[in-house]
């Protein structure tokens, strides 16, 4: 990974402020408080978000009610440009976030981006969930936090070194195989109270399987019993059946006499209703043949009806004449008035353009009421005709409705006159269907004398049915009685057999729960023998070689920073032993230049021996430090070139307000503020 840019919009004392990172050694030099940190803040704010516990209000720049931080950095030759912003509410809090590689821009939740993020720096998944810690022990760790580690108890400090080193696995793995160890023992409790009564149970079912073989036998029996017993009532069913078809056949037989009996019954009704209708006919044609019926008269009253049809047209043709002429009259009248009305109006003539004068006007006027005295006296001649007319209708009107009435009735008689033929041969025709009834009646009382007959003969089958019915019964309460007893003999062989089968599943359960059991104790005996030793032998190892490799660097780095006349190492617990010919020395009596050589060696020689164990890392070529010479002298401000040089890393930062440090790096970036407001100077990088 390298830093190539940070733009700062709003971040802690910077208003807007872009800052690029050549490759190499930089220096961030200013005076105190000029913004130097800020910058490695908003680094680690663009990588990893705001962390558990920091507050937003510690990098939002007051007064301001949002900001953010966009980075830009080369991975492994990828452009990639992370953006996280901050929006103040109640609380300051992290807004969007977006990711952007090779050009292609997307916008991620705050975890997603710190995972992405992980995932491009090729860091272990389980620093997912912690506090950025490898970063701060590979890359950038604030020189206080330093001090602070070395000078915290030893149990906290080696738990943490574990936490940075990634082998607290070996401490949770161990925890886990405790906890693992106890459920294992607490389910062999479990399990061995499951299989206490395992031979009780084997007893019983054996017992059982006794006494299920004993029914089978008994079922055999019973169940032949029920089979005769079967074939007595398929018997008795038999013989009632047969006499029952007997008695079926009276029955039909009966049924056939009261059908026939009905028939005849019909029959009879039927030969009556033709005698009454013969009597009917033979009164109506008498009384028809007495009417008496003239042809002629129907032709004179037809001549008449139409002579007075064609006076009662030419009587409308007269009223339509007279009502057209009297609607003429008075059209004209109505010409007459509007026109009369438009010349009182007039007062120059719109065809000749003079004007009209009174006498003219009057002499018009007077034409035109002649006229209209003249038409009214014709409507009044023409009213009185119309009336003449109109009287004259209804006298024709009425002379042919009586008429009409008149030649209807005799229509009617010359109907009723034609109908004697019909009703005569009616008549004849009710003659021939009661010489066939009477016949019909004759046989079907004759077939009703031989179905009496044979309903006497089968009504002795009645008082047998009723003994074979008894017989029947009784046969059908003994298949019952067997079926009860089979029926009870199989429940009780089902009820057992699922009570075998139960013992069966359970002592099969109970041997299953056995067997694993001594599976488990095994697996509890590897663990807490075996596995937990295992352990706790690898972690030692590791520790260890961590141990001793740490401590070498750790020797090797403060010999370059202070002189001889101390010796450093590790203890067991990697806290710092410092010896002045033979005596050890406690940290607090050290100077503060000597305390902060130190606190630096630690840091150094911690980032080596980490970028060595996880030499994947993509971060292991940046290495930042802040105000790593606060309280050095002279001398030992002269041996940071050579710390420095040996750091053989492809980007280095140092923040510092130490003006020596400057001759010691490739590139300088100054910082100065302005009215509460960080900036870079004019000779920004030199």
């Amino acid at each position: 990974m390298r830093l190539k840019k940070i733009i700062l919009n709003s971040i802690r004392s910077y208003e807007t402020q872009e800052i690029v990172f050549p490759e190499g050694s930089t220096l961030l030099s200013g005076d105190i408080g000029s913004g130097k940190t800020s910058i490695l803040l908003g680094i680690e704010f663009a990588l990893f978000g705001l962390q558990p516990g920091q507050r937003g209000t510690a990098i939002l720049r007051n007064g301001a009610s949002e900001g953010g931080v966009i980075l830009y950095l080369d991975i492994d030759g990828k452009e990639v440009v992370l953006e996280r912003n901050l929006k103040k509410g109640k609380t300051v809090s992290q807004d969007s976030c977006f990711i952007t590689i090779d050009g292609e821009r997307k916008e991620m939740s705050v975890t997603e981006l710190k995972d992405k993020v992980l995932e491009l720096l090729n860091y272990p998944k389980e620093f997912s969930k912690k506090q950025n810690i490898l970063y701060k022990f590979t890359v950038y760790t604030p020189q206080e936090e330093m001090k602070q580690i070395i000078l915290e108890d030893p149990e906290t400090r080696i738990n943490a070194l574990r936490h940075v080193f990634g082998i607290d696995r070996y401490k949770t793995i161990i925890e886990n195989a405790e906890v693992v160890s106890s459920k294992i023992r607490e389910e062999k409790r479990m399990k061995e109270g499951q299989i206490e009564n395992l031979e009780e149970d084997r007893a019983a079912m054996i017992s059982k399987e006794e006494e299920l073989e004993t029914k089978y036998h008994n079922l055999s029996s019973v169940e032949r019993e029920l089979f005769l017993r079967i074939e007595e009532m398929r018997k008795a069913q038999e013989e009632r059946d047969d006499v029952f078809k007997k008695i079926d056949e009276k029955n039909k037989l009966q049924q056939e006499v009261e059908k026939t009996r009905i028939i005849v019954a019909n029959k009879k009704d039927t030969l009556f209703t033709n005698n009454k209708t013969k009597e009917q006919i033979n009164s109506q044609i008498k009384e028809l043949e007495s009417l008496q019926f003239e042809e002629t008269k129907i032709k004179e009253l037809e001549q008449q009806i139409e002579f007075r049809k064609r006076d009662k047209f030419q009587i409308n043709e007269e009223n339509l004449k007279v009502s057209s002429q009297i609607n003429s009259l008075n059209i004209r009248n109505d010409e007459v008035k509007k026109i009369r009305e438009q010349i009182r109006k007039i007062d120059i003539c719109p065809t000749c353009l003079q004007d009209v004068g009174p006498v003219y006007k009057t002499n018009v006027l007077n034409n035109f009421e002649s006229e209209m005295a003249e038409n009214s006296r014709k409507i009044d001649e023409l009213m009185l005709e119309k009336k003449k007319i109109i009287e004259s209708m209804i006298k024709v009107e009425e002379f042919i409705f009586s008429k009409e009435k008149e030649l209807s009735d005799l229509r009617l008689k010359k109907v009723k006159f034609q109908e004697i033929e019909s009703k005569k041969l009616r008549l004849q025709e009710i003659e021939k269907s009661n010489q066939l009834l009477e016949k019909d009646i004759i046989l079907l009382n004759q077939h009703i004398d031989i179905l009496t007959k044979n309903v006497f003969e089968l009504k002795k089958f009645e008082s047998l049915l009723e003994l074979h019915d008894k017989s029947l019964k009784e046969a059908q309460r003994q298949e019952r009685l067997a079926e009860i007893k089979v029926a009870e003999l199989k429940k009780e062989i089902e009820v057992f057999s699922r009570q075998v089968e139960e013992m069966k599943a359970r002592i099969a359960k109970t041997e299953a729960i056995r067997e694993s059991l001594e599976k488990i104790t095994k697996i509890e005996e590897w663990i807490s023998k075996d596995f937990v030793s295992l352990i706790s032998f690898a972690e030692r190892n590791v520790m260890l070689r961590l141990k001793s490799e740490f401590s070498g660097l750790f020797a090797e780095w403060f010999s370059m920073l202070v002189s001889d006349v101390f010796e450093v190492s590790l203890n067991e617990e990697f806290t710092p032993i410092i010896r002045h010919q033979d005596y050890e020395i406690d940290y607090s009596y050290l100077s503060g230049g000597e305390r902060t050589a130190i606190a630096l060696a630690y840091r150094l020689s911690l980032n080596q021996v980490v970028n060595s164990l996880l030499s994947r890392i993509k971060t292991k070529d940046v290495v930042i430090l802040d105000e790593p010479t606060d309280g050095f002298s002279e001398q030992q401000l002269d041996k940071m070139r050579d710390v420095l040089r040996q750091l053989e890393v492809k980007q280095l930062i140092i923040v510092s307000h130490e003006p020596k440090i400057e001759s010691f790096v490739e590139n300088v970036i100054r910082f100065r503020k302005e009215n509460g407001v960080s900036k870079l100077s004019a000779e920004d990088l030199i």
